[in-house]
């Protein structure tokens, strides 16, 4: 296997990460995540999070829901967007044998970073995708000081 027991070959972090992907491909289908800051797939809505100097961005991707179904509520660092997303009326006599569209009521809930200004918080919605700016505290912008 190794050609001596005090010295191992510089690929050995590169099998373990192998095989780390092994194990989570077949448990990737099952809905377990394989990050610690990752959700399982098919969590409704998909979310991006980001930021920059002066906000952080929060995009959610709710195709189908009516904007007037949505609430978005910060409350002690935590950003919640929750909703209801209504069921597609069935066509004449179909029955439906598979259904992989999301419906019915949904949370998801974003953690936000120790310098964000719950006060300063805009939203809005357009073409299925919800934006929401969250302003930092102006004390956490950088500063420039002048000399004397």
């Amino acid at each position: 296997m190794y050609s001596s027991l005090w010295t191992f070959p510089s690929s050995l972090f590169a099998d373990f990460d192998r095989l780390h992907h092994v194990f989570d491909e077949p448990f990737g289908a099952y809905g377990l995540s394989s990050s610690i800051r990752s959700v399982a797939p098919g969590s409704f809505p998909a979310v991006n999070v980001g930021n920059t100097p002066n906000s952080v961005e929060i995009y959610a991707f709710a195709p189908g829901v009516d904007a007037s179904k949505l609430d978005v509520t910060v409350d002690r660092g935590v950003l919640s967007i929750s909703g209801e997303r209504a069921a597609e009326p069935q066509e004449g006599n179909a029955k439906t044998y598979s259904r992989e569209r999301f419906s019915g009521s949904f949370r998801r809930a974003v953690s936000l970073p120790d310098d964000a200004d719950a006060t300063q918080v805009k939203a809005s919605y357009r073409d299925g995708i919800l934006h929401i700016s969250v302003a930092r505290q102006a004390s956490a912008q950088p500063r420039r000081i002048d000399i004397h």
